[in-house]
């Protein structure tokens, strides 16, 4: 290793351990080392300390004051102790302060056994308060279809405004008021669905407590399925068969795929399709568009993916001079809603306003999204009638009675159901480059490319970037993840528009949530980047166990396309399949 650019060693010691870690680290980290675990609320792994909840406090020997470990990096020769009585009682009350300002509506709250407030009350053994309880009179914000805040929960951690800020760059929320005025609120006080958010849900992801939350719409699945009238049918996103299981205690990226499909059918539901299957038929439509741009109009060029919803809300509001180098295929959400309405209720025949569409998904915005624009009715009525998050789906299965870890495995509706390792990779950030890769070099060469694996794609680098030879022709590629690190692509791209100069990239992925869907906002909480990584480990062990690989050998598809839409890029998968856009308000009056 060269010595001149090697990471600088610090030794200390914590509760009288030594420890060394690399200059630069946090005390909260360094007790890890230690195995000493220091509370904190306020604290993700995703995020900058702030320091604002007080509990990660420590003693460092010679030093008068107390120090928060999370904010305060090592030092030589450092001794720190982190808990002794004082720092005890200290925490145990900053505990009790908070619970005096928070509701006790516990049992009725969806973070439920999920809420870090309510563990550390139960670790630090607090039954009684010793406060008189203060809350605040504020109203909950119902305004979106996906997201609800409830600020009398609030515990002023500020890790929404965190990340809605410097991770997602869309500075919806901001502090407001001060001292015990103080709140969470969307910038100028107003409602959420007015304000610049895009309903990403990372604000509900980061939360610990119950102050932002998804809409929960089970019970309106229950009631579906209850209705004798209706032919409930599910679909399943790629990101969701790695992370539904640990909502049973299993470990990140574990694939239980066919034993959700065995789940939907015990939950009631008549068909059983996976999002998969549309995410192969998304390639297609997208790569069809793609290649026609390629060999045919380069000066459009480049084409950006529209498969995440929340990313095109922050286009429309933020971006919306760029409309034009827009996909303009739907997600595979949509497309599966709109075909499971019309392909498949007219094989089946069952008319297509007694098909209740529900589909399961790793993201908030998906909600909004079912009602985004007209194209999302093309069917004659809503394509999708319900979107569940994953962390929705887990409480549904809970409280259903059924034994998950005793199901067998089963498969999906063969009509809507087969996918291709292309698919399934469509949750991870890179993936849908990748599968339009797979595809497009296929309906350029006809050929089949070699190496299919497109590791350049890969990871968590926010901004990626990857040239492919298709037989000569040189296609400049980016993949970006996590809003805060879209500006720098997009700004490039007008840029050359705007000085006529060549586009830097001729393709474009961008998903809204850091390392995908498989990190969306609606999948299950305590992400970082370790579970990330897992996730993505079982998607890409998901896409290498698939028999078929590229999403042009779906057989499924095929078939779709030769009974039903034609060919790619047809009037009719225009019709079912394509979407437009328009210029929307950053703030709605």
């Amino acid at each position: 290793m060269d010595t001149a650019t090697a990471t600088k060693t610090v030794s200390l010691k914590i509760n009288g351990t030594g420890v060394q870690v690399p200059e630069g680290t946090s005390i909260l980290e360094a007790a890890k080392k230690a195995q000493v675990k220091i509370p904190v609320l306020c604290t993700h792994a995703d995020l900058l300390p702030s320091g604002s909840c007080g509990l990660c406090i420590v003693k460092i020997k010679g030093m008068a004051k107390q120090v928060r470990a999370c904010a305060t990096a090592v030092a030589e020769n450092m001794e720190v102790i982190t808990h002794d009585p004082e720092l005890y009682e200290t925490r145990r009350t900053v505990l009790e302060l908070i619970l005096s300002n928070h509701p006790d509506d516990c049992l009725r709250c969806q973070r439920n056994n999920n809420c870090e407030l309510q563990r550390l009350a139960a670790e630090f053994g607090i039954r009684e308060s010793r406060f008189a309880k203060k809350l605040k009179n504020l109203p909950k914000d119902t305004s979106t279809t996906s997201l609800i805040l409830d600020p009398q929960k609030c515990i002023l951690c500020g890790r929404c405004v965190s990340v809605c800020q410097n991770m997602q760059n869309v500075w919806a929320l901001e502090f407001i008021g001060r001292g015990y005025d103080m709140r969470i609120a969307p910038a100028g006080d107003i409602k959420l669905n007015d304000s610049p958010c895009i309903k990403c849900g990372q604000c509900s992801a980061h939360c610990p407590v119950g102050a932002i939350v998804e809409k929960d719409e089970v019970e309106k699945v229950w009631e579906g399925l209850r209705d004798p009238e209706k032919y409930p049918v599910v679909q399943m996103a790629p990101a969701v068969r790695v992370a539904f299981a640990e909502g049973f205690g299993h470990p990140s990226g574990e694939i239980v795929t066919k034993k959700m499909y065995s789940l939907f059918r015990r939950l009631g539901f008549k068909a059983v399709f996976d999002t998969n299957f549309s995410a192969d038929l998304t390639i297609m439509e997208e790569g069809s568009e793609f290649v026609d741009k390629l060999l045919n109009r380069p000066h459009e060029l480049p084409l950006i993916t529209s498969c995440c919803p929340a990313w095109v809300d922050y286009l429309e509001k933020f971006y919306h001079d760029m409309i034009n180098y827009f996909s303009t295929a739907k997600s595979p959400q949509e497309m599966l809603g709109s075909l499971a309405k019309t392909y498949y209720a007219e094989k089946m025949g069952i008319p297509l306003d007694k098909v209740f569409s529900v589909s399961v998904m790793p993201c908030t915005a998906k909600k909004y999204e079912i009602g985004r624009c007209a194209e999302m009715f093309s069917s004659g009525c809503q394509d999708v009638d319900v979107v569940l998050t994953t962390r929705e789906l887990v409480r549904m299965a809970k409280a259903s009675g059924i034994d998950f870890e005793a199901l067998p495995e089963e498969e999906s509706d063969s009509i809507l159901g087969e996918y291709t390792g292309a698919g399934t990779i469509f949750g991870a950030t890179g993936g849908v480059m990748e599968a339009a890769i797979r595809s497009a070099y296929f309906l350029v060469t006809k050929e089949e490319l070699g190496d299919i694996e497109v590791k350049a794609v890969r990871g968590l680098k926010g901004v990626k970037e990857a040239e492919i030879d298709i037989k000569g022709t040189k296609v400049r590629v980016a993949v970006a993840h996590g809003i805060a690190n879209v500006k720098a692509v997009l700004d490039k791209v007008r840029a050359a528009r705007d000085n006529g100069t060549e586009t830097p990239w001729h393709f474009i992925e961008v998903m809204a949530c850091y390392g995908g869907c498989i990190a969306g906002g609606g999948q299950p909480y305590g992400v970082n980047d370790e579970v990330r990584k897992q996730r993505l480990e079982g998607m890409y062990k998901d896409d290498i166990l698939q028999p078929k690989r590229c999403s042009h050998h779906n057989t499924e598809v095929q078939h779709v396309y030769k009974e039903f839409l034609g060919h790619p890029g047809s009037h009719k998968a225009h019709d079912l399949l394509h979407t437009h856009y328009t210029k929307r308000e950053l703030y709605t009056k």
